[in-house]
């Protein structure tokens, strides 16, 4: 079935439940109007549905390829992304002085989603292009950002990010890629890297990418990794691409899902490149570039889930099997599993684009305003948006399949692209454990004072909200003061016990918080009542035994041996 972009849940959330009315009264962001938002997101949505969406099974059938060293990508993905970059929609938060649009991160957010339901193979080469405009803006010299953000800003170059080496994956520390300097100011980088999306493409005139590599007089360690700047094509006078760098794809990995996303091995030999940022300080200037890509792959869960639960809707609305309890409904939408496995999936959907759109008015406020508070809470919710949102798009699409039952196993009805598309999500840009282990080590390092102010909050509304709806307000200040009892315990831990309980605390924090924004969601509008029960009676009460998981720490795990998980 088409996708349809859901524009009304995204006016919404926005308006009603993730206070982005705050975002546009800032001096910053005062173009973000209602008529604005409102005009950027209907095009947005017509460009996902007409353009995007087509195109998406194209990329599962043909996927990219590589041809005597270029790759030639899939059926219609050049003129897709013609039309998303003819239309600005790579850098709408982009800055406006080297062409962007200057609206906030916010409204980025809500557009990757739509894009990522449409097709997320597609999605994949603006997103990573998004994330080095905003490490370019915060870290380059005032040369290269005149030479390189215009060009990706207007989507007529792409960008990429080089950190995987094949013995330096999550421990980025051990990668060896060298960077000698040739006596001009520029660097030859040689090294090889490993997972690179959308490395290649035949669309773009230039490709530029950020690599991560090591000067002669490194230290060991992410101490001393430094990034360069490293163009496909070196520009010329004029700014134009010119010769060719020392560069190659070397091949394109086989894999799982996202097919028309070229994911390359990278070799460069001596390529030349610039330097980004302080000498053996990459790492930092790299994290703006994976902070923005970790909310960019929690939404395209989020969207993958949408574009899953609206097939699955489609088909359980039109199939015909036994005899349901509903006499209204004949088709399997009428029994009760069936009604039961559809109610969480849109719950979820709604709980996880709740989270991701609430991250990015934090950061958002933060740009604004500086406030530290707002830095702090956009920090805290990063993780828990980039491993919920994916978790849940696995989720989602995985019980898509199921209820299209043998047909969800057959390709050609597409549900099963849905789960192998998206399944990649909770492994790049940090694994969801380590997504966990960022939340329960550095994003406490406070003290748990962001994550106190932020429970706070939920119990604040539960509180507001007793009189209206007082047993779905109760469960929801419940969860919040046992949430809160569970950062208490866990902030006493020692870190090898919290990290053991990293990925069940998330949950438990991620699932107080969906019900937050759906008991939020049920005072704005009485109609959403009934789907807010199901995340507060379904799916909060988890929440209970992944705290329990967490507080009991390390001791278990170790307890079995290697020998004893080999026996």
């Amino acid at each position: 079935m088409p996708y349809r972009a859901p524009l009304s849940e995204f006016r919404f959330l926005l308006d009603q439940v993730v206070g982005f009315q705050q975002v546009a009264e800032t001096p910053r962001f005062s173009d973000a109007t209602a008529e604005t938002v409102d005009a950027v997101l209907s095009e947005a949505g017509k460009l996902a549905e007409t353009v995007l969406a087509p195109v998406n099974r194209s990329g599962d059938q043909h996927p990219a390829r590589l041809e005597n060293g270029v790759v030639r990508t899939s059926p219609g993905f050049a003129e897709a992304y013609g039309a998303l970059a003819a239309g600005g929609w790579v850098a709408v938060s982009s800055s406006q002085d080297h062409g962007g649009m200057g609206l906030p991160i916010t409204l980025s957010t809500a557009i990757n989603d739509m894009f990522s339901g449409a097709c997320l193979s597609l999605q994949l080469n603006p997103l990573l292009t998004q994330g080095q405009i905003e490490a370019l803006e915060h870290h380059a010299s005032d040369e290269i950002k005149q030479t390189y953000l215009p060009k990706l800003i207007s989507g007529e170059w792409s960008g990429t990010m080089n950190l995987t080496e094949p013995q330096a994956g999550s421990d980025v520390g051990a990668l060896r890629a060298k960077a000698v300097p040739n006596g001009d100011g520029s660097y030859a980088i040689s090294g090889q890297k490993i997972y690179i999306t959308w490395g290649d493409n035949d669309f773009a005139p230039n490709i530029v990418h950020l690599v991560l590599a090591r000067l002669p007089d490194a230290a060991e360690g992410t101490a001393g990794i430094s990034l360069f700047v490293v163009p496909k094509f070196l520009p010329d006078a004029d700014g134009n691409p010119g010769l060719r760098n020392s560069l190659s794809v070397v091949s394109l990995e086989h894999k799982l899902g996202i097919h028309g996303s070229p994911t390359c091995v990278m070799q460069y030999d001596g390529a030349k490149g610039w330097m980004v940022g302080a000498p053996h300080k990459g790492m930092s200037a790299m994290f703006t570039m994976m902070n923005n890509a970790r909310l960019g792959v929690g939404i395209q869960g989020v969207g993958v889930a949408e574009a899953a639960y609206q097939q699955a809707l489609d088909y359980a609305l039109n199939r015909h099997q036994g005899r349901t309890a509903d006499p209204d409904q004949p088709t399997i939408i009428g029994h009760a599993d069936v009604r039961r496995m559809l109610a969480t999936m849109k719950a979820q959907v709604h709980s996880a684009r709740a989270i991701g759109l609430s991250c990015a008015v934090a950061i958002d406020m933060a740009t604004a305003t500086g406030s530290p508070e707002w830095k702090a809470r956009a920090a805290l919710l990063t993780p828990i948006a980039k491993a919920y949102g994916s978790d849940v798009g696995v989720a989602v699409a995985s019980e898509g399949v199921q209820i299209h039952g043998g047909m969800g196993f057959i390709e050609e009805t597409g549900a099963a692209q849905f789960l192998r598309d998206i399944r990649i999500t909770p492994i790049y840009e940090g694994t969801n454990g380590i997504q966990a282990m960022d939340l329960v080590g550095r994003k406490m390092a406070d003290g748990g004072d962001a994550a106190f102010r932020l429970i706070g909050e939920i119990e604040a509304g539960a509180k507001a909200a007793r009189e209206a709806l007082p047993d779905l307000a109760g469960d929801v200040w419940s969860a919040a003061e046992s949430l809160r009892e569970a950062t208490e315990a866990l902030l006493a831990q020692g870190m090898t016990d919290r990290f053991a309980g990293a990925v069940p605390y998330l949950r438990a924090f991620a699932l107080v918080l969906g019900a937050h924004f759906h008991l939020r969601s049920a005072m704005a509008d009485p109609a959403r009542i009934k789907l807010a029960r199901i995340a507060i009676k379904r799916l909060l009460p988890d929440a209970n035994g992944l705290m329990a998981q967490m507080r009991e720490g390390a001791d278990d795990l170790f307890a079995l041996s290697a020998e004893d998980l080999a026996a």
